[in-house]
């Protein structure tokens, strides 16, 4: 099991997220509805700090300018969430020289089944991210109708995991990602402690497996 840490804000969090072993560190960008949105200044700053995990642009429904304007950071992921088509989604893979998590908002079997509509597109170093139907709100789901999805798929799930969540959640699938924000905040803010006492909850679940 891996995590990625989203919505960080400050360079202390990145800090403890590459000391306690996160997988990838995630930025909300252009989404003013979320607390958690970055300027673009920001977003540069921070993302230059992390050279050891790859970094992760959160998107919902990214104009052709926005992604003009993101193109020189230092991202190696696009987050995408909202009705882009396939080849909109082909088109930014690959002009923006980026990997792609394709996030599917879901509460039913039938909504993890939208994957077929991406598949083609999405290849084995890409992600498709399970979430809720909550966007900056973490609402929680039954993970466990991922496992609709073929196993060789790279997976990633989010929707209010709290750290008495992940024993739970780390039987439902081998090498799943947990897509963590909310659970990790205390007033709004990422709290430290709560991102370090996380991830290595995470890391004594995997070194008993």
């Amino acid at each position: 099991m891996k995590a990625k840490i989203c919505g960080l804000t400050e360079t202390n969090q990145i800090e403890t997220c590459i000391k306690y072993g996160a997988s990838m560190c995630g930025f909300v960008m252009f989404y003013p509805q979320s607390h958690r949105n970055l300027s673009l200044d920001k977003a540069k700053e921070l993302t230059s700090i992390n050279s050891i995990k790859p970094n992760v642009a959160v998107l919902v429904n990214p104009s052709d300018a926005e992604l003009n304007e993101i193109a020189n950071l230092n991202f190696h992921y696009y987050q995408i969430y909202g009705d882009l088509e396939k080849d909109k989604i082909y088109e930014i893979k690959k002009r923006n020289g980026v990997k792609i998590i394709k996030a599917l908002t879901v509460d039913s079997k039938k909504d993890v089944m939208k994957y077929k509509k991406y598949e083609s597109v999405l290849d084995n170093s890409d992600i498709f991210l399970l979430d809720s139907k909550g966007y900056e709100r973490s609402l929680s789901w039954d993970f466990s109708i991922i496992n609709a999805m073929p196993k060789h798929l790279n997976k990633m799930v989010a929707g209010n995991i709290k750290i008495e969540d992940l024993e739970r959640v780390s039987k439902i699938a081998d090498n799943l990602i947990v897509d963590v924000s909310g659970s990790l905040e205390t007033k709004k803010k990422k709290d430290l402690t709560k991102i370090k006492d996380f991830l290595l909850k995470i890391k004594e679940i995997n070194e008993r497996n």
